[in-house]
């Protein structure tokens, strides 16, 4: 077993990952223009998680398929080890994935139902041309906790967890710098939410894997976080160390983000939405970049 790595709570001068003023913008009916992603700045170093946060259609999502290459990027950059990765040929991106991976959030959608566990990560092995297939398969299923006859086993054999953690050892079949986690826990039960999130976190101190973890929920990324960034309507508001940002948000809309996530104890969660409701009744509009936007509603 390797030795943990240890784990920087501040954002280094030489990042591994470094995007800058990025901008997605997609056309609409009748030429016009949709922009979902506004001036987003952040850099990841190696070892490190930054989460995004946010309510749904915030953007999050789409700045982690921008980094992979699955949403274009309109303006601004993106930058791997010092090297521009925006819109770049398929080839190059094909490359790259040896160094950034990701794991999405419904893992029995990603795995293919037809193949067996062993196929299904000796598949990225394969295409790179690694050698050593089976044993690295071994190797990926004692990492995330499967016994070594899963590889036999097809993804509908398993449960919801233990899919993830398939989806997790494929993710790290090639030894990625950077994961990129797209609510890779949003469909588990919190048991077993709270278990993948540990495995998160004990791959990380093996490997020193960087972690971009996107999440709507400040509860779920506070403990597996370094820093978070919280996102609005494309935006990011605030950006600090996680442990403030969870606590103590700067940001009116951080603080209805904290509101709105659920506490085990009955009699806090009922004192919490009373908060909550109160600081939408009385919440005016979100500063953003220097813009005024209207504040979120709520459904509960």
């Amino acid at each position: 077993m390797a030795k943990p790595v240890p784990r920087s709570r501040t954002a280094p001068a030489d990042p591994i990952l470094q995007v800058k003023d990025l901008v997605v913008a997609f056309p609409g009916r009748r030429k016009s223009v949709t922009t979902v992603i506004r001036d987003v700045s952040f850099d990841l170093a190696a070892g490190e998680t930054l989460s995004l946060v946010g309510e749904s259609g915030s953007g999050k999502t789409t700045i982690g398929r921008a980094i992979l290459g699955l949403a274009p990027v309109t303006e601004g950059t993106i930058t791997f080890r010092g090297n521009p990765i925006s819109n770049i040929a398929r080839t190059e991106r094909r490359r790259l994935a040896k160094d950034i991976q990701v794991v999405f959030q419904d893992p029995y959608s990603s795995l293919n139902p037809s193949m067996t566990i062993e196929s299904i990560l000796v598949e990225p092995l394969s295409a790179s041309g690694a050698t050593g297939g089976r044993a690295r398969v071994r190797e990926l299923l004692d990492a995330v906790g499967l016994p070594a006859n899963a590889g036999d086993r097809y993804p509908r054999e398993f449960s919801g967890g233990q899919r993830q953690r398939v989806a997790i050892a494929r993710a790290l079949a090639l030894r990625p710098s950077v994961i990129v986690c797209d609510e890779p826990t949003s469909a588990l039960d919190v048991t077993t939410q709270a278990k993948v999130l540990a495995l998160f976190k004990r791959i990380q101190e093996v490997t020193g894997v960087a972690y971009l973890f996107i999440s709507h929920d400040l509860g779920v990324v506070n403990d597996i976080s370094d820093r978070i960034a919280v996102l609005y309507r494309g935006e990011i508001v605030e950006i600090g160390d996680a442990h403030q940002v969870s606590t103590a948000p700067r940001h009116d809309y951080t603080h209805r983000l904290q509101m709105a996530a659920p506490v085990a104890d009955p009699v806090k969660q009922r004192a919490r939405r009373q908060e909550r409701l109160a600081l939408l009744a009385t919440a005016g509009p979100v500063e953003t970049a220097g813009r005024t936007r209207p504040p979120a509603t709520s459904t509960s």
